[in-house]
C-alpha cells in the first residue's frame, strides 16, 4: 500500500452548497465538487435547508435532517449519483414530444463532393 493510502482520511471536514455545486472537504485536504444535479432532494431544498447538515457514519457520511438527505465520501469519491439520476435523465429525454413524421425536417444531401 502506498503512504497516501496510509495517511488517506476520508471523513468529512466542511461542507458547502450552491446554487448548483455540492463541495466536500475531507479531513485529509481532499475536496470533491460534484454537480448537485446527481442529488435531487438536495437541488430541490433551500439554502436554508442545505446549510443545515450533520456528519453522521462516525464521519465518513453526511446527513441533511430537513430533507432526509445521507451522502457517504465513498460514493462522492466513487462518483456515485443518487439511485436513479441517470435513469430520470434519460427517461425525460425519451419522452420530449417530437413533431409528426411529417413535419420533420430532413436534410438531404445535394451531390457528392464539395
Amino acid at each position: 500500500m502506498g503512504i497516501l493510502a496510509l495517511n488517506a482520511d476520508e471523513r468529512v471536514r466542511d461542507v458547502r452548497v450552491s446554487e448548483d455545486t455540492l463541495t466536500v472537504d475531507l479531513m485529509d485536504g481532499r475536496t470533491i465538487s460534484v454537480p448537485l444535479v446527481w442529488y435531487p432532494r438536495l437541488l430541490a431544498g433551500t439554502a436554508k435547508q442545505r446549510a443545515r447538515w450533520t456528519r453522521c457514519a462516525a464521519g465518513y457520511g453526511i446527513h441533511w435532517p430537513d430533507l432526509d438527505e445521507d451522502l457517504s465520501t465513498e460514493g462522492l469519491l466513487r462518483g456515485a449519483p443518487a439511485p436513479g439520476v441517470f435513469r430520470q435523465r434519460l427517461t425525460r429525454r425519451s419522452t420530449r414530444p417530437r413533431p409528426p413524421a411529417g413535419e420533420a425536417k430532413v436534410k438531404r444531401r445535394s451531390g457528392r463532393g464539395g
